[in-house]
């Protein structure tokens, strides 16, 4: 857990405990905000003992260089810490307004083979010197990560935060807790796949003997920190591609390749879409909907092989 700083520190502690145990907490993206947050109250309050709408205003105006939508992620857990607060008669500040969502047209890199042959080749060749522990355990890891994302839909903070009790490589399948909402959902992985897990396991049991993070770091209860998985993924790309990139548009490309199989399979293709949204952690079946963009015409074809019944399978996404 990270460490805070400010007055408030006791208070985030209990709302932290809380969003954890409520299955609502998202290690990568609420903690950074909420530590930057605490840095801001411990650096311009330094005397305050208690939350005033100055800090909050201050922390949640919109920046001149942000978008809306980066405002909304920079701000959301502030903003439910002050729900939390105001809930138990523990502040008295009014709650801050969440920009709109903005509707992007955000395009992710489509990789092409020859760049993954050249990105997993990267992967297999990192140098062994300097022969330290760091290098032993990069060197077994990055190659399994990488090919996991790939193979599997996951997002990075998934399997950067997979416990080894949530690995069942004797079926193939795994428990995905912590990941960007409160569901937990099963991913069954491919055979080649479970086959590499396996020798890695055993490979890195050897480094990290009881260790409780599946990718482990810095001792038996280390995980790597977030920029571990955008650093390894930048070094290795750089040898594939001089195209912008970056791990999580692994995830995009595993939802394309696998619509782009359903084309000519005729009215499967529902069953399909609730199989990948499942296996992708979507909330529901519309959020996997956005790939169809992804993919050249293949709204066209869905809509051609159900008529009039697409719109009730694939329903239109809310702009809010």
């Amino acid at each position: 857990m990270a460490e805070y700083r400010s007055f408030l520190a006791p208070l985030i502690a209990d709302f932290v405990y809380y969003r954890e145990a409520s299955g609502c907490w998202n290690e990568s993206s609420y903690e950074p905000n909420l530590v930057l947050f605490d840095r801001h109250c411990a650096r311009r309050f330094p005397q305050a003992s208690s939350l005033t709408q100055e800090m909050v205003d201050g922390w949640c105006a919109r920046r001149a260089t942000e978008t809306p939508n980066s405002c909304r992620s920079r701000i959301y857990v502030v903003v439910a810490l002050v729900r939390y607060l105001r809930a138990r008669g523990l502040a008295d500040v009014a709650e801050p307004e969440i920009p709109a969502r903005e509707r992007l047209a955000y395009v992710p890199h489509a990789f092409t083979d020859a760049e993954l042959a050249r990105f997993f080749h990267a992967c297999d060749t990192i140098p062994a010197a300097p022969a330290t522990p760091e290098r032993r355990s990069r060197r077994i890891t990055v190659p399994v990560f990488f090919r996991l994302l790939y193979s599997s839909g996951l997002r990075t903070c998934e399997a950067r935060l997979l416990r080894v009790g949530d690995a069942d490589l004797d079926q193939g399948v795994l428990s995905v807790r912590d990941s960007k909402g409160p569901g937990q959902h099963y991913v069954a992985l491919h055979p080649s796949m479970t086959e590499l897990m396996r020798l890695y396991d055993a490979a890195i049991s050897l480094q990290f003997p009881g260790r409780a993070y599946f990718f482990p770091a810095n001792g038996k209860t280390g995980r790597h920190p977030r920029g571990w998985v955008q650093r390894n993924f930048k070094q290795m790309w750089r040898s594939a591609s001089a195209a912008p990139a970056v791990a999580y548009q692994l995830r995009h490309h595993y939802a394309v390749v696998n619509i782009n199989r359903w084309v000519g399979q005729g009215l499967g293709f529902d069953a399909e879409l609730l199989h990948l949204s499942r296996s992708m952690g979507h909330a529901t079946v519309a959020s996997t909907r956005a790939y169809y963009s992804l993919v050249p015409a293949i709204g066209d074809v869905i809509e051609d092989l159900t008529g009039v019944g697409f719109d009730q399978i694939v329903p239109e996404v809310p702009n809010g």
